[in-house]
């Protein structure tokens, strides 16, 4: 837990289909599946995370309504939204672009680590980032 007693526990994300974003997280991010627990009416709890990750996680939510509708893959207003932290950027590289993963540009090296831009299967922005020692 964090100072004070808190700690930031998940982040919604919105999805088309909760089995699709299950598989391209877990395959191509290489997420882990926390928890898939059946809440009825067509509705899901699915929490999942970087398999490092210890405490954050996303929480994948299916639209309840047309207007959710048209957020999946523009959460962000088309800027970068999430931020995967990596400790070995060209392997993680290597392995997301094998699995189709569409990067937006060529790695760059900036002040603060490694990092290149690229998209999800909604089309929303994330980087991935080694961080400078």
């Amino acid at each position: 837990m964090s100072a004070g007693g808190r700690a930031l526990g998940a982040l919604t994300l919105l999805v088309r289909d909760y089995d699709e974003a299950i598989d391209y997280y877990t395959r191509a991010l290489g997420f882990a599946l926390l928890e898939d627990t059946d809440l009825g009416g067509g509705k899901r709890w699915v929490r999942i995370a970087p398999a490092a990750a210890n405490q954050t996680c996303l929480l994948l939510a299916q639209p309840g309504d047309a207007a959710q509708a048209a957020r999946v893959g523009d959460q962000t207003g088309g800027r970068v939204g999430y931020f995967l932290y990596t400790d070995d950027f060209a392997r993680d590289h290597a392995a997301m672009t094998a699995h189709g993963v569409k990067f937006r540009e060529a790695p760059r090296y900036e002040a603060y680590g490694t990092v290149a831009v690229f998209e999800d299967l909604y089309g929303n922005l994330w980087d991935l980032l080694e961080p400078k020692r």
